[in-house]
């Protein structure tokens, strides 16, 4: 450590503050980013008026998924890069409250829905609101903490809660499912379908204490200083790819984009791949072709949707316990990236201690239990197999937080993160989903007897070593900070 970095000190009532709302935020953001998986299939089946059990209904269903899903990434990715800019331009703190209201007040309305549209569009206004507020958070906990070792165990600590915002909302949708039915009459959503508009509305928790805790949150005093004096640079996407940037922007837009396509090409597909690894999965597929060629509201229709019930809610049941695997690995990843953020030196030996394991893990796990090749004990090792996946890779967008405020100057900080998380993460990272989607098509026409499954599981393979081995080669590229202190 420089002898000229301040001493660290006991944090104050203000700054236990501080790391609360940033906490807050971070899990929230994860809760807005992983409900729609959850509420997917029920939302929009009352929406679209389809039955989720039946084949034609659950093909629209996963259109329309598809389109809420790609369609918000891309709105938070663009809009996200604009939120960097701002961030830069009108403040840190200014921009984190209304990004967390923005998509508080989304979420909340989303509850409201009347149609996929307007789902559409309320989950873009909520990604938009996620996307800046990450950028904005960083930006202003990394100045807030000038002295380096508090200041990367605050950004890796406070960043550790994205992970307990999956298991919060997972624990909300179950709550929602099983106890809307005893809801009192006056509660805005009827008792019967209403537990995914529970869910959607519960985003607006955070917006409560954010109102009412905003005065007493400071601006980032180096921002605020250089504001007041008049030497603040006004910030341009052009002075990103200058030579003293350009290779930090490509590096770090590239490296993002491979942990993002880590988990939207690979582990986010997970719940489609584990019904396949559920018994009764041949009877399911059965079910489904005789439930679309009966007449809805018959004797046959209902006898045959009492069969198909129970096995659905069995493999929903399985997927949901797969998902907490993960999600608790995701947990372990955060803290275990905070615990050595402050050890390691070397922000490549770092990033490495996650990448080189999960470049060579990650990709079994798809091509051996989620594909079925373990026989009767698939289910069981992918369970951890999910565990050690969502270590590896959530740890390293924790990464991203610690390291991008120290290789872009005050002027350009909020700028620089956005490119790097807007343009290389969900823009170009979140591409990683389709790739695998449209590969496993073409690997169940190619190899006979392929399940489709198993087509997902290995296709979810392929992208996952892929995006692991050329994050792992640009790593040779990224640039070590030049000091533990933030460059001014």
């Amino acid at each position: 450590m420089s002898s000229t970095s301040p001493a660290p000190q006991r944090l104050t009532g203000v700054q236990w503050l501080i790391c609360v709302i940033a906490a807050l935020g971070f899990a929230f953001d994860i809760y807005e980013l992983l409900m729609m998986p959850l509420i997917a299939r029920p939302a929009l089946a009352e929406l679209l008026g389809v039955n989720q059990y039946t084949d034609s209904g659950h093909a629209e269903i996963l259109r329309w998924t598809g389109y809420i899903m790609w369609g918000s990434a891309l709105c938070g990715g663009t809009f996200g890069l604009l939120g960097g800019y701002l961030t830069d331009v009108l403040g840190r703190r200014r921009v984190l409250v209304w990004s967390i209201l923005l998509y508080a007040v989304s979420a909340g309305a989303a509850g409201f829905s009347t149609s996929p549209e307007m789902l559409l569009v309320l989950r873009c206004t909520t990604f938009i609101g996620v996307c800046v507020e990450f950028v904005a958070a960083v930006a202003w906990l990394s100045e807030l903490f000038p002295d380096p070792k508090q200041r990367e165990a605050v950004l890796g600590y406070t960043q550790a809660f994205s992970s307990i915002g999956g298991l919060m909302v997972t624990g909300a949708f179950i709550f929602f499912v099983r106890y809307t039915k005893y809801f009192p009459d006056w509660m805005p959503f009827e008792k019967s379908t209403g537990f995914w508009k529970y869910t959607l509305a519960s985003g607006l928790i955070p917006a409560i204490p954010l109102i009412v805790i905003r005065p007493f949150l400071p601006e980032s005093p180096a921002w605020q200083a250089k504001k007041a004096a008049g030497t603040l640079k006004r910030p341009s996407f052009g002075q990103l790819f200058q030579p003293a940037f350009r290779q930090t922007t490509l590096v770090t837009a590239l490296m993002f984009a491979c942990s993002y396509g880590a988990a939207f090409g690979a582990i986010q597909l997970t719940p489609q791949i584990v019904p396949g690894l559920v018994p009764g999965l041949g009877a399911l597929v059965k079910l489904r072709k005789q439930i679309d060629g009966a007449e809805e509201g018959t004797a046959e229709f209902d006898q045959l949707l009492a069969k198909i019930v129970p096995l659905t809610e069995e493999q929903q049941s399985v997927v949901g316990n797969v998902q907490l695997y993960q999600e608790v690995g995701g947990l372990v990843g955060r803290f275990v990236l905070a615990w050595l953020a402050i050890r390691i030196v070397s922000r490549r030996k770092l990033l490495r201690v996650f990448q080189l394991p999960g470049l060579v893990l990650i990709p079994l796990v798809f091509a051996l239990p989620a594909a079925g090749n373990l026989g009767e004990s698939s289910l069981g090792v992918l369970k951890w197999g999910m565990f050690a996946a969502g270590l590896f890779t959530v740890a390293q967008f924790s990464f991203w937080g610690n390291y991008l405020p120290r290789v872009y100057p005050t002027y350009l900080r909020g700028t620089g993160e956005s490119f790097a998380a807007n343009v290389g993460g969900r823009m170009v990272g979140t591409a990683a989903n389709p790739l695998a989607t449209n590969l496993a098509p073409w690997l169940l026409a190619s190899l006979p007897g392929l399940t489709r499954p198993a087509s997902i599981a290995y296709a979810a393979a392929a992208v996952a070593a892929l995006v692991y081995l050329v994050g792992s080669v640009a790593c040779f590229w990224l640039p070590e900070p030049s000091r533990e202190e933030l460059p001014e």
